[in-house]
């Protein structure tokens, strides 16, 4: 029996290690991918069992995801594979290149993801009752797979509808990316799908990112939150949790790093504050704060401490390389309770 279900294209990272794209001749590879990072970090530190709704091309790149997601221990069964033409005329993987930054140089992405496979998924292709009928406790989808077409758009609200119909709790992140939105209306068309969208949600991560007017459009300070998820939550009046990290950045390597929540059950609450965060790569930062809530939520753990396992996680993955977790629950839960780097023997 799965726990976990996320639906989102996985790509290949690409990462040049302390150099840059550009000039780079050898790249470590991983995987990636904003909703698939949250059941691998579920999956990998808080032992949940989760599966991924993704589609790829079958050829040998294809394959390659494939066993990065074995390897990570999220179940590949629902995956979608869609026949390879050779060249990738007709359907293709995506790729992700990605640099983590240094002190003034902030962290860069580079996608290659047009006419990928999961990018095509149409309404019907998947049987979402079939997915949810065998005891699935949670959803989880987000505005990266929505921005990549027109259709995957109507696959999420499917997707999201027929969770609810089981009575799976379901959670959507907005995460905007700009990239995925030029010239297909820009801001004002994602922020029209995400609240399309997130009426479905349960919960809603990167909840700040409806605020304002489409997304991006109002830089939020620390005394602002507040009321800032109070005007989102009188959008969503059926969302339980409206939940969001806080960051500053000093410079790539530097950040303060915390996070916010509000339910109508208690109000609004804040989460650990870590300043003068040393960041190594803060790619998959915020998938995994969302990991660490799912885990806090659905374990009855309350909200104040569902944020607290949300931000030590995402705060544990900005010291690895990678989009994904490489933490442990026990690392997780001693820097909950005060736990420092001195050298463990």
């Amino acid at each position: 029996m799965i726990d976990v279900v996320a639906l989102g294209e996985v790509m290949l990272r690409f990462d040049p290690g302390e150099g840059r794209i550009r000039t780079a001749r050898s790249f470590q590879v991983w995987e990636g991918g904003g909703e698939y990072n949250v059941v691998r970090g579920l999956r990998r530190c808080f032992g949940l069992r989760t599966a991924v709704v993704t589609a790829l091309a079958d050829n040998a790149v294809g394959r390659l995801v494939e066993d990065l997601i074995l390897q990570g221990g999220v179940d590949a069964s629902l995956i979608r594979w869609v026949p390879d033409d050779g060249i990738g005329r007709t359907a293709r993987n995506g790729l992700n290149f990605v640099e983590r930054g240094y002190g003034i140089r902030g962290a860069l992405g580079v996608s290659d993801r047009a006419h990928t496979a999961v990018s095509q998924l149409r309404k019907g292709d998947v049987d979402w009752e079939a997915v949810f009928s065998g005891g699935v406790r949670w959803f989880h989808t987000g505005g990266i797979f929505a921005g990549l077409s027109d259709t995957t758009v109507d696959v999420a609200d499917e997707a999201m509808a027929a969770a609810r119909r089981h009575g799976v709790t379901v959670s959507y992140d907005p995460n905007y990316r700009p990239s995925l939105w030029a010239g297909r209306g820009g801001a004002d068309a994602a922020r029209e799908v995400d609240l399309r969208l997130a009426r479905h949600a349960d919960v809603v991560v990167g909840a700040l990112g409806l605020a304002g007017t489409y997304p991006g459009d109002v830089r939020v300070s620390a005394d602002e939150v507040c009321d800032a998820l109070a005007s989102v939550a009188a959008l969503l009046p059926d969302a339980k949790v409206l939940a969001t990290t806080l960051r500053d950045v000093r410079s790539a390597g530097v950040n303060d790093w915390s996070s916010a929540a509000w339910s109508a059950e208690t109000g609004f609450v804040t989460g650990p504050r870590m300043t003068g965060l040393q960041v190594l790569d803060r790619i998959g930062s915020g998938d995994a704060f969302a990991a660490g809530l799912i885990h806090g939520l659905l374990g009855d753990a309350g909200l104040e401490q569902a944020l607290a396992y949300g931000t030590a996680h995402g705060a544990l993955t900005m010291t690895t390389p990678g989009d994904v977790s490489m933490a442990s629950l026990a690392e997780v839960e001693a820097l909950i309770a005060g736990g420092t780097a001195h050298v463990r023997r």
